[in-house]
C-alpha cells in the first residue's frame, strides 16, 4: 500500500487508488455487463463484441461465461492479461488518487439506484458456511466453480469488479447523505450504458474530512452492542457488517487467488499487497434502487416426464401435487394463493405448457431451497442434463418451452429478511435471489492494480 493509501481496520475498507479510463475512451463502449449474465443467450455476447470490436474496453479484460466451455480459454486469458498490461502502459486506464466513486446508475426498473466504489479487506472475508466475519456470502458458495476462475485471475494485473456488497442501514447514514455533496465534488463519468443497461454517473471522492465521515458511519453499523441489539443475537454471533448481494463467486476467487499469494510472503509484505483487497460497488439493501428478483432455473436436455416423476419420487415424505395451468398470469397467481396457504410452491413450464408445483411439508424454509436440493440430485443421476441460472421469466419461458427442455418460476425474496436470515440461518441456497435483472447487474468500469508496481 502506498503512502497516501489508508486502511481502516475496524471495517476492512481500504481507500486505494482507482483507475478509470482516459478522456478520449468512449465510455459507451468501454462499459459492459457483468460476466456471468446471459450465459444461455451468446447472441448478446456476440453483438457486445462487435460494439467494441477494435476499442478499448472491458470486454476485452474479462471472461463472459458464456464462453467458458470453449476449447480458446487459455489462449483468451493470456489475450486478456496482455490487454490489461497494454492500457496500462499506454495510459488508456490512468491512476486516481486514492478515493471512493460514488455512483447513481439509472435503469429501465429503477430511476436511481446509490452506490459507493471501494476496497474491501479480503482478510476479512469467509465465504464458507458459518462464516461470522465481517464480510459474508449471502448464499452457498459452488467451490467447483472457483478454479477456472482464480485461474483468470493468477497472472492479471488489474481487477476489473462486478461484485456488489450490501450494508443493512436503515437510517441511511453512510451513502446517502454523500448526495448532497455531488455539487463540490468532480464528475468522472456520466454516460448511456449500452444494451440497455440505463444511465450512470460517478463522482470521486478524495477529501480526507469526507472520507473520514464514510469510515465513522461505517464503524458505527459495525459497532458490537448495537449490532447485537439490532439483530437480538448472542455474543457467539459475530459482526456482519458487509453481506455479499452480487458476485459472491467472483468475490470468492479474489480471497482464493489471495490465499495461493500469501503463502510466499513476509508478514509485512502481507499487509501491503494490493492483491490483499478487493474493489467492490458497496450499496445499501434499504435503497429505493435496491431490488430483489427471483432466479429462476432451465434445465436443458431431459425428458420432461420423466423429471416430473423423479420430483414426485424425490419429495416421496412430502405432500406434492403438481397442477396443469394454461397461462404464466395464472402460474403466479396459483403460487401465490400458495403460500398464502402456508405452502411451498413454484412455477414450470416445458413444451406441454405451464404448471406449479406445491410441496406441503418441504424439508428448506424456502421455495429455492427445495427445488434445489432436488435438482442437484437429478443432475448426479442424469449426466446429459444441464441447468442454467436465468434472470427474468420471459426467458424462462422462451428457453423452458422447448422441447427438451424445463424452466422453473421461483418467488421473489423479501431484501429486508436477508440480514436476519443470513446472521441466524447462515448462507441462503446457492441462487436464491438477484439483485436486479440481468440488464441492471454491475457493468465493469472502474479497475484497479493488483499487482505490485
Amino acid at each position: 500500500m502506498s503512502s497516501n493509501e489508508i486502511y481502516n481496520s475496524k471495517t476492512g475498507v481500504f481507500i486505494s487508488s482507482i483507475m478509470l479510463p482516459k478522456e478520449d475512451v468512449d465510455m459507451k463502449c468501454w462499459s459492459v455487463v457483468a460476466c456471468d449474465q446471459y450465459t444461455s443467450e451468446p447472441e448478446y455476447w456476440t453483438e457486445v463484441e462487435n460494439k467494441t470490436n477494435g476499442k478499448p474496453s472491458t470486454f476485452h479484460l474479462t471472461f463472459p461465461e458464456v464462453y467458458l466451455e470453449d476449447n480458446d480459454s487459455e489462449e483468451r486469458i493470456k489475450k486478456i492479461n496482455n490487454t490489461m498490461r497494454q492500457y496500462i502502459e499506454k495510459n488508456i486506464l490512468t491512476s486516481q488518487n486514492p478515493c471512493m466513486v460514488l455512483v447513481d446508475r439509472k435503469t429501465s426498473h429503477a430511476s436511481s439506484r446509490k452506490g459507493l466504489i471501494l476496497a474491501v479487506d479480503l482478510e476479512k472475508y469467509d465465504y464458507n458456511k458459518g462464516s461470522q466475519t465481517l464480510i459474508r456470502a449471502t448464499e452457498g458458495t459452488v467451490i467447483e466453480r472457483l478454479p477456472p476462475r482464480i485461474k483468470i485471475r493468477k497472472n492479471a494485473s488489474l481487477e476489473i469488479p462486478h461484485v456488489m456488497i450490501l450494508i443493512d442501514d436503515p437510517e441511511k447514514t453512510v451513502i446517502e447523505p454523500l448526495y448532497q455533496l455531488v455539487d463540490k465534488l468532480e464528475k468522472v463519468y456520466d454516460f448511456e450504458l449500452m444494451m440497455s443497461g440505463g444511465h450512470i454517473k460517478g463522482y470521486k471522492i478524495e477529501d480526507e474530512t469526507i472520507l473520514s465521515q464514510v469510515i465513522k458511519a461505517l464503524e458505527q453499523l459495525a459497532d458490537p452492542s448495537l449490532f447485537k441489539s439490532k439483530y437480538g443475537v448472542q455474543d457467539d454471533k459475530g459482526v456482519l457488517l458487509f453481506a455479499v448481494g452480487d458476485g459472491n463467486h467472483s468475490l470468492a476467487s479474489a480471497k482464493g487467488h489471495w490465499e495461493i499469494i500469501k503463502q510466499n510472503l513476509s508478514e509485512d509484505e502481507i499487509s501491503n499487497h494490493p492483491a490483499r483487497y478487493a474493489l467492490v460497488e458497496l450499496s445499501n439493501v434499504h435503497d429505493e434502487g435496491i431490488t430483489f428478483e427471483p432466479i429462476h432455473r432451465v434445465v436443458f436436455n431431459i425428458d420432461q416426464n420423466d423429471i416430473l416423476d423423479s420430483m414426485r419420487v424425490f419429495f416421496k415424505n412430502s405432500d406434492i401435487s403438481i397442477v396443469k395451468l394454461d397461462s404464466l398470469k395464472n402460474v403466479n397467481e396459483k403460487t401465490k394463493e400458495s403460500s398464502s396457504n402456508n405452502y411451498q410452491a413454484f412455477g414450470f413450464i416445458n413444451s406441454d405448457g405451464y404448471g406449479v408445483i406445491q410441496v406441503k411439508n418441504p424439508s428448506h424454509n424456502i421455495e429455492t431451497g427445495t427445488l434445489q436440493h432436488f435438482l442437484d440430485e437429478y443432475l448426479k443421476q442424469n449426466t446429459q442434463a444441464k441447468i442454467d441460472y436465468i434472470h427474468g421469466e420471459d426467458v424462462v419461458t422462451k428457453l423452458g418451452s422447448k422441447k427438451g427442455n424445463i424452466g422453473f418460476y421461483l418467488p421473489t425474496m423479501n431484501k429486508h429478511d436477508l440480514f436476519k436470515t443470513v446472521i441466524i440461518d447462515g448462507v441462503l441456497p446457492r441462487k436464491t435471489f438477484s439483485m436486479g435483472e440481468a440488464e441492471e447487474k454491475r457493468f465493469y468500469l472502474e479497475c484497479r492494480k493488483i499487482v505490485k508496481d
